[in-house]
C-alpha cells in the first residue's frame, strides 16, 4: 500500500509559478509510474503529467506542454511538478497518484494509488 501527500498548491497570480511536491511512503517508490492529474469544478480529473518508473520518460498533457515539469527524487520518494506562466484555467485540485510499473501513457483508470489533493489557485 503506498500513501501520498500533495503539497505546494496555494494562491497564486496568473503569469507566476508554483511547485507541488508529492512525497509518498509504503512502497518501493522506484517501481511506481507517477503522474499528476487536476480536477477543476464540475470537470472531469485530467492527467496533467506523468514520469515513468524506468527511464524517467515523461509525458504533458497539451495543456501544459512548455510549461510544466514533471521531475522525481528516487531518494526523497519524491515527485515534482514545476508549473510556470500559470493561467486562471489552470485552478483545480492537484492529485498524484501512482502506478506499479506503469506507463506514462496510462490513464486515470490506470492508477492504483492516489493522494489527497493540493488546491491551485490562479487570480486573473
Amino acid at each position: 500500500q503506498v500513501q501520498l501527500v500533495e503539497s505546494g498548491g496555494g494562491l497564486v497570480q496568473a503569469g507566476g509559478s508554483l511547485r507541488l511536491s508529492c512525497a509518498a511512503s509504503g512502497g518501493t517508490f522506484s517501481r511506481y509510474t507517477l503522474g499528476w492529474f487536476r480536477q477543476a469544478p464540475g470537470k472531469e480529473r485530467d492527467r496533467v503529467a506523468a514520469i515513468s518508473w524506468s527511464e524517467g520518460t515523461t509525458y504533458y498533457a497539451d495543456s501544459v506542454k512548455g510549461r510544466a515539469t514533471i521531475s522525481r527524487d528516487n531518494a526523497k520518494n519524491t515527485v515534482y511538478l514545476q508549473m510556470n506562466s500559470l493561467r486562471p484555467e489552470d485552478t483545480a485540485v492537484y492529485y498524484c497518484a501512482a502506478h506499479l510499473f506503469g506507463s506514462t501513457t496510462a490513464r486515470r483508470n490506470g492508477y492504483d494509488y492516489w493522494g489527497q489533493g493540493t488546491q491551485v489557485t490562479v487570480s486573473s
